[in-house]
């Protein structure tokens, strides 16, 4: 496996190494001891699967402390535009966001940190995402940030795809007006 640093502290890439021949592929999409060795500490609990459509943009999610999460991320099936923006206000990239396509070809992971809101938009007919958390999920701490927030800018990379957001999404807050205790 190698790791990618992206500028953002704690927010890596981890691209697998794959072993590919006439039979189709295998690749070890989590080894606790291969993360120590490369100096990650990241203990999943919980296992997260989730399918959507194209043009389906999910979040911004995260969960307050102390049910904060780190995610590792990655795509079974089909692509997606994978956002994680910084909310820990101590941060030197607090407020700034980072994209990155994630497809089932490349098998590339995201290795996203507590004190980030997650979001992603789908670029193929359809997308299948796992992604692993190291703490549970609680409703009472769950927040968002609007998806479409002007100050934050994203461009989810839709083009001409009709976005397709849930209600609740729609609903979240602007970033400046998100509650946060990071």
């Amino acid at each position: 496996m190698k790791v990618i640093e992206t500028g953002f502290k704690g927010l890596i890439v981890i691209k697998p190494a794959i072993f590919s021949d006439n039979r189709g592929y295998f690749f070890e999409s989590f080894n606790q001891s291969s993360f120590l060795k490369a100096g990650i500490s990241f203990l999943p609990v919980q296992d997260n699967e989730s399918k959507s459509t194209k043009g389906v943009i999910r979040g911004l999610h995260y969960q307050l402390n102390p049910f904060a999460q780190a995610k590792l991320i990655r795509v079974v099936e089909g692509k997606i535009f994978d956002v994680a923006l910084d909310i820990r206000k101590d941060s030197l990239t607090y407020g700034k966001w980072f994209g990155i396509e994630l497809d089932s070809e490349t098998k590339d992971q995201v290795l996203i940190p507590k004190g980030f809101a997650h979001g992603f938009s789908v670029l193929s007919d359809i997308a299948i995402i796992q992604y692993k958390c190291d703490n549970i999920y609680n409703h009472q701490s769950e927040r968002g940030i609007s998806l479409n927030d002007p100050e934050l800018d994203i461009y989810w990379k839709l083009g001409s795809t009709t976005p397709v957001i849930s209600e609740k999404d729609l609903k979240h807050p602007l970033f400046k007006d998100a509650e946060n205790n990071f």
